[in-house]
């Protein structure tokens, strides 16, 4: 029996384990909607298709499996750019199907046709437009098997009506064999020897571990080199919970809002083991000071990434996994000699470093402090094992600090691209992931608004986020560059005319909750943890708090603005 496309498409989804798919009908994908319920694949409506976007990729992060979503032609896929271009940054698997016009109209202007495979070609792992329905099952193998594979990424796929309505035989591909396309997941011996002899040689080594730690599962054995090398760990932003926090060798996070001892720890360091972390400018600071007296190991699954911002002395390419399993297997063949005697000094100074400038706050009876309610939620939340997500800004960075990450894959933020409106719909994805399970999205009043709609999906498919804002009614992060670089020139980014957010998700359908005061914030959130339906709580905090430790643009890490 031949099959329609729309029909080749459910069983290619099937046949690759998708559970959920996140998306919003249009003409050309009404064929696909048509279909749609004779399959047990379970679709979550959304409002706006950038949304849809960022729940597969909360999907993808806290699952590990490839997100999944279907939008129609025109604004529909331009309306997913962003997202994209987020899980892009990111290295998230997601695999994003776009309808289009019938073949015989593309590069006519046809009503809601947009280039979409040209328009995202930048921010995608690849892409595909599918001119033959004979190529469609093979195609959506394929894109899901660069999406997971190698250094994963967002795959597009592109769907004219024509071929979605057309017919042919199905049979699912089995292996997949792409020209051109190997990734090197094997780490090379050799270079496993070379590292670990420097190591042994090191006095003063540091652990810098980023999202390829996460991605290729690997937190187990970093944990295990760590103890066993009585080497200290921090991690980027992409990498918290690859690391168990709190742990007598965790440094916290490093880079432009991160730990004094972390940062001193990097600057000072005489060997830094880099695994799956791509230097990017917030965790460098000034290039030329990055870790001057160090020499660098650097492990990671994408050649190009290795030497592209900062120069290693031992590059090894291979999955974080397989390195760190060779890696351990030396160590416990070969240990270092007086290894406690020889890490003692070190350990040491950094304690001494913690002890001089920890993170910290002070919170007075009158107005709450935006750290007091991340405190308050990690104090109430952390023996429910929840999946935090964040908004970008100050939000994120709070988030960052002060909530500690003892597992992967429970914190979804955006990293590289940090976009604006990301938690909330990113929470609903992880949600839709574990139904059972607390999902807090740690928000700002100014982000929170990017993808407010999304509260409705959340409502209408019983997903019960918490979001925790923190309102300080300004665009946070960018006031504070104002206050600190710009003579508190706060031009366009006070929102005191923000909506009243408790009314905001009774009219929505879910539950508003608010504190104003610090005595307040217990109750509140004791209070959504509770509610079987989802919440908003607004939190009304300090409105000119700033987030310290803050390294200035272009300054070496060590010169941090500290209070």
């Amino acid at each position: 029996m031949k099959l329609t496309g729309a029909q080749i498409f459910f069983e290619s989804l099937k046949a690759e384990g998708v559970d959920v798919m996140f998306g919003l009908p249009g003409g050309a994908v009404i064929d696909i909607y048509d279909e749609m319920p004779k399959h047990n694949i379970r679709h979550i409506l959304v409002r706006h298709e950038q949304g849809a976007t960022h729940m597969a990729d909360g999907y993808a992060r806290a699952t590990g499996k490839v997100g999944v979503c279907l939008v129609t032609s025109g604004p529909g896929a331009t309306n997913t750019v962003t997202g994209i271009a987020t899980a892009y940054c990111d290295s998230i698997p997601i695999v994003v199907f776009t309808g289009q016009v019938p073949t015989a109209l593309i590069g006519n202007d046809a009503f809601q046709e947009a280039d979409i495979v040209g328009i995202t070609r930048p921010c995608t792992k690849h892409n595909y437009l599918v001119k033959d329905v004979r190529d469609l099952a093979r195609v959506i193998r394929e894109a899901f098997f660069l999406a997971r594979s190698g250094r994963p990424g967002p795959v597009l796929v592109d769907l004219p009506k024509d071929v979605i309505a057309g017919k042919t035989d199905f049979k699912y591909p089995k292996n997949i064999a792409m020209k051109g396309y190997k990734p090197t997941t094997e780490a090379h011996m050799g270079q496993i020897k070379r590292a670990y002899t420097a190591i042994s040689k090191a006095k003063r080594p540091v652990i810098y571990a980023g999202g390829g730690v996460i991605l290729s599962s690997a937190a187990k054995e970093l944990k295990e080199l760590g103890e066993r090398l009585r080497c200290p760990v921090t991690t980027t932003l992409m990498g918290l919970g690859g690391f168990p926090a709190p742990h007598d060798l965790w440094l916290g996070m490093l880079g432009m809002h991160g730990t004094f001892r972390a940062n001193m720890a990097v600057a000072n360091t005489d060997m830094l083991i880099s695994i799956g972390a791509r230097f990017d400018d917030r965790v460098t600071g000034k290039l030329s000071e990055f870790a001057p007296s160090a020499k660098i190991i650097h492990i990671d699954i994408d050649p190009t990434s290795i030497s592209k911002n900062v120069k290693v002395d031992i590059p090894i390419v291979g999955d974080c996994k397989d390195a760190l399993k060779k890696l351990l297997k030396l160590v416990k063949e070969s240990p270092i000699e007086d290894l406690e005697k020889q890490r003692q000094p070190w350990l040491d100074q950094i304690q001494k470093w913690k002890e001089t400038y920890p993170l910290a706050y002070e919170q007075k009876d009158d107005v709450i402090k935006p750290q007091y309610v991340v405190e308050m939620l990690y104090k109430l939340c952390k023996d429910k094992n929840p999946i935090i997500s964040t908004e970008v800004g100050q939000n994120q960075m709070w988030a960052a600090q002060y909530y500690h990450y003892s597992e992967p894959r429970t914190l979804l933020t955006s990293g590289g691209l940090g976009t604006m409106g990301y938690g909330m719909p990113a929470a609903i994805g992880a949600q839709a992931a574990f139904p059972g399970r607390l999902v807090i999205d740690i928000a700002g009043d100014g982000s929170i608004q990017m993808c407010i709609q999304e509260l409705t999906t959340a409502v209408e498919n019983n997903l019960p986020v918490k979001v925790a804002i923190l309102n300080n009614q300004y665009l946070g992060m960018v006031r504070q560059w104002q206050q600190l670089f710009y003579e508190k020139q706060y031009c366009a980014t006070c929102l005191k005319m923000a909506p009243d957010f408790v009314k905001l998700a009774e009219a929505y359908g879910a539950v508003g909750l608010r504190a104003t005061k610090p005595s307040e914030v217990e109750k509140v959130i004791l209070e959504a943890i509770a509610s079987p339906k989802p919440v908003l709580m607004d939190f009304v905090v300090n409105p000119e708090e700033c987030v310290y430790p803050m390294v200035p643009a272009g300054a070496a890490t060590t010169e941090m603005i500290l209070v």
